[in-house]
């Protein structure tokens, strides 16, 4: 299966760097999917949720509030201003990662009407790791 080759970089330094499967960005138009060999294009992401599916067929979820993507045949990089990785090893890691991605949601929620979307799938994704 082709893998490409994803980066996720804030003005704090890198969320994500690996390999993907496929990744589901929250674009300006609305979600969109992205696979190795994808024809290259640049637009700009809403706060939302990247949804990055691995090699293993597992999913992490990263919270982000705007950016912007650029997609090329065997790389995406992903420049945002604010993101929180829902993930963790423990039930403490979990816990603050949750806590982190509400203060970053709080920190939107006047600027976008798709909010309530991101808090509905942030706790979907809280029961799922729990």
């Amino acid at each position: 299966m082709d893998k490409l080759k994803l980066e996720i970089l804030t003005p704090n330094g890198v969320i994500y760097d690996d390999e993907a499967i496929s990744v589901t960005l929250p674009g300006e138009e609305g979600e969109f999917g992205v696979l190795a060999q994808h024809s290259c294009l640049t637009t700009l992401l809403e706060a939302g949720v990247i949804d990055i599916e691995k090699e293993d067929k597992s999913v992490e979820s990263i919270l982000i509030n705007w950016g912007v993507v650029q997609v090329d045949e065997e790389k995406v990089i992903v420049l945002v201003e604010g993101a929180v990785a829902i993930r963790g090893e423990t039930e403490s890691a979990v816990s603050k990662a949750l806590e982190d991605a509400k203060e970053l949601i709080e920190s939107i929620k006047d600027n976008n009407p798709a909010i309530a979307t991101v808090t509905a799938r942030l706790e979907s994704a809280a029961q799922n790791l729990l």
